[in-house]
């Protein structure tokens, strides 16, 4: 993996100030959401810190497949990190913060820190590319 080119990558993410992350269940049913952090971790990996949605984690829990993008509207540059999950830490846990949210919905909100090996780069933009590596 080209370490300068991640490099570039999350300076474009940090840019932006957001990701998408795009995961699959196991009946192969997909799931997008986004994340405003995206950093350097370990050799060849990326992690992501945000308050994960459970069909994120739930998804990743049994298919550790993740695509992440980073797309830069004008002027059109962005590229798709597709891996595979390495490790979730938690980080942090709000009980009890949103308590009209929470009475919905209540399972306590655990921000994640995602670390994911970056197995293929690819250019992601809205006019016409290859999905060849760079």
């Amino acid at each position: 993996m080209k370490a300068e080119k991640l490099k570039e990558i999350v300076h474009l993410a940090q840019k932006v100030g957001y990701v998408f992350i795009a995961t699959a269940n196991t009946d192969g049913m997909p799931h997008m959401a986004a994340a405003g952090k995206l950093e350097p971790a370990i050799k060849d990996c990326v992690a992501i810190t945000e308050w994960c949605c459970p069909g994120t984690l739930a998804n990743l829990y049994n298919n550790k497949y993740i695509s992440i993008v980073i797309w830069a509207k004008d002027p059109d540059n962005g590229y798709q990190l597709l891996g595979r999950l390495n490790k979730i830490n938690d980080l942090a846990i709000l009980d009890g913060y949103a308590p009209k949210i929470e009475r919905k919905h209540p399972v306590p909100q655990i921000e994640k820190q995602l670390i994911i090996k970056v197995e293929k780069i690819i250019e992601f933009k809205l006019a016409p590319h290859s999905d060849i590596e760079e």
